[in-house]
């Protein structure tokens, strides 16, 4: 599905989230909502907003009436890329600055049924190298913009049980930019494709005090008709870059708690996986000229713990400490253009009711993933140092 306009690129960084590879790979838990400031930890059993549509779907019924819920965030990546040979000029800080916005509602239709729609974008990367560094006629601009819209069930089959179900319409703009070794001129291959996946889960209360989660997300495919083959430098061989992986969301299951400790504290964690070892991929190879390496990825585990503080009666103070693995199998060989790795994620944030109908909160989180290297192509080899990203998030939500 071929597309230039620059209506479709815009349309889809307003609405959706884009970044680069972090720990877990391309996907993220941050979209502006209150989970920001718990690091993630319990979004599948909190269901405290209207964002429970994404973090499960199940946890709708625990909202009464009409909910809204909107998110606003911006992030900044220090992603600077180091080059092995100095002689060569290196890209700079490949991420910058990314905005991101997210919105859900939820409307409760009896006491059994509880409908909810969402608008967010979770999973993405963009990469822009200086267009005067040395592997400009590979890539000068990666990126891979997602939003996904999906229509949300939730049944109650009794005080204890919810199953919740969700059809994600995921619409993704994919584009790359570099320089042609002939002429020097900058050429842009980019398209556009539409893919589904089904979100389910279960939230079972075991008491007032105590609540558990499972959410399942299934794959999302894109395909994108886009040239992925450049050269490594100017006199360098033919090379392609390998962002298969890239394009794809692999399936994904979080479980979570919430369990309320006193009037004051509560418990939040999560545990969960990802499946990304599926897209490890072969080398490919033309003329016996190997023009892209293999990428040997692990599947990759999530944990999270948090405390939400309930400091006055309108006021509720959150704390998160998470942890990912990384996608790689050996963080010697990683991809110039899909940066992952082990990282710690520490959030907090405040959330304070302005009424008895609506609510505003801030927060706050700092990433920070182990080093990654990059060993081929063997001319722009070089490293990631000290990885870091700084999000900031305001949510707004209102009870009608």
């Amino acid at each position: 599905m071929k597309s230039n306009t620059t209506a479709v690129y815009f349309s889809l960084l307003l609405f959706g989230l884009t970044g680069s590879a972090y720990a877990g790979g391309l996907y993220l838990y941050e979209i502006g909502t209150e989970d920001l400031g718990l690091a993630g930890a319990g979004m599948a059993a909190r269901a405290q907003d209207a964002s429970t549509v994404m973090g499960n779907p199940a946890g709708m019924t625990r909202l009464n009436g009409k909910h809204l819920t909107v998110g606003a965030q911006v992030l900044y990546g220090d992603f600077d890329y180091t080059m092995a040979n100095s002689d060569l000029q290196g890209p700079g800080n490949v991420v910058g600055w990314m905005p991101g916005l997210s919105s859900f509602y939820t409307r409760q239709i009896n006491e059994k049924l509880t409908l909810g729609l969402g608008l967010f974008g979770n999973y993405g990367l963009g990469l822009s190298f200086d267009d005067s560094w040395a592997g400009r006629y590979l890539v000068k601009d990666a990126t891979l913009l997602a939003l996904t819209m999906q229509p949300t069930a939730a049944y109650r089959f009794n005080d204890q049980w919810s199953v919740g179900a969700g059809l994600g319409m995921n619409m993704g703009f994919f584009s790359l930019k570099r320089d042609q070794v002939a002429t020097g001129t900058e050429t842009e291959g980019d398209d556009t494709d539409l893919a589904f996946n089904g979100r389910f889960g279960i939230l079972w209360t075991l008491s007032e005090n105590t609540r558990l989660g499972l959410t399942y997300a299934g794959e999302v495919d894109y395909d994108f008709d886009v040239d992925l083959s450049g050269y490594t430098t100017e006199s360098g061989t033919p090379w392609m870059l390998p962002l298969n992986a890239a394009v794809a969301a692999p399936q994904q299951v979080m479980f979570s708690f919430s369990q309320t400790l006193t009037s004051e504290w509560a418990l939040l964690g999560n545990i969960g996986w990802q499946d990304w070892s599926t897209f490890s991929e072969l080398a490919l190879s033309s003329g016996g000229v190997q023009t892209s390496p293999a990428l040997q990825l692990d599947d990759t585990y999530h944990l999270a713990l948090g405390l939400q503080y309930q400091f006055t009666e309108a006021t509720r103070i959150n704390f998160g400490l998470a942890y990912d693995t990384s996608m790689y199998e050996d963080q010697d060989y990683t991809s110039l253009t899909l940066i992952s790795g082990a990282a710690w994620r520490f959030g907090t944030g405040v959330q304070h009711q302005l009424s008895s109908n609506s609510s505003i909160g801030i927060a706050v989180e700092y990433l920070a993933m182990e080093d990654a290297h990059v060993a081929s192509p063997a001319p722009l080899k070089g490293s990631y140092s000290d990885p870091r990203m700084f999000f900031m998030g305001l949510n707004y939500s209102y009870t009608f």
